[in-house]
């Protein structure tokens, strides 16, 4: 998306610079959120916890839509010469909504996603239509901080923590530095 920011203000006008607003745009991964303007990191690591995709979207974006490019940056990705291949999601309840399962289910991806509560009480009301629960083994979900662990290893990048770099596309390139200098430890 091209866009001209404008640098004036506004007379009358109090709070943020115009330009300050103008850069919450699509293409700089920046968005309004209760902290201001933000990014989110969307992360998908491997059972060691290395990072085998990246996608960085505005602070207020969902984390739901976001599950399916991961894997699909996975399914180009080839490690060691072997082309690598999901056998199992872990995730926590932002990505439990329907079609997600359904798009794993069709993926022959095995999913350990918690329900949320809500989701819990609308199928209960619904009674013997409602459906039997989705499977959820509390035992491996366990093995999700894998994930966490990755984001603070990451964290450990100042520049990565505080988002120095203005543009998404130097923003993403550090975070794929710092994944790689992470595959290399």
């Amino acid at each position: 998306m091209c866009g001209r920011i404008s640098t004036r203000r506004v007379p009358g006008k109090r709070g943020c610079a115009d330009w300050i607003e103008a850069l919450a745009i699509d293409g700089e991964c920046l968005g309004r959120s209760r902290g201001g303007l933000t990014t989110k990191l969307h992360l998908a690591v491997d059972g060691a916890g290395l990072p085998l995709a990246v996608i960085l979207t505005p602070g207020r974006a969902g984390d739901n839509p976001q599950l399916l490019p991961l894997l699909d940056d996975i399914r180009d990705l080839e490690v060691g010469g072997q082309r690598v291949r999901v056998g199992r999601v872990l995730a926590d309840k932002a990505y439990t909504h329907p079609s997600t399962r359904k798009a794993l289910r069709e993926r022959r991806i095995k999913a350990t996603i918690p329900e949320r509560a809500d989701q819990i009480a609308r199928r209960k009301a619904r009674g013997s239509a409602g459906g039997r629960p989705p499977d959820f083994d509390p035992g491996l979900y366990t093995l999700r901080n894998v994930v966490e662990r990755c984001f603070n290893r990451l964290k450990q990048f100042r520049g990565l923590a505080t988002r120095y770099a203005k543009r998404a596309a130097y923003h993403r390139a550090e975070i794929v530095l710092a994944c790689i200098v992470l595959h290399l430890r």
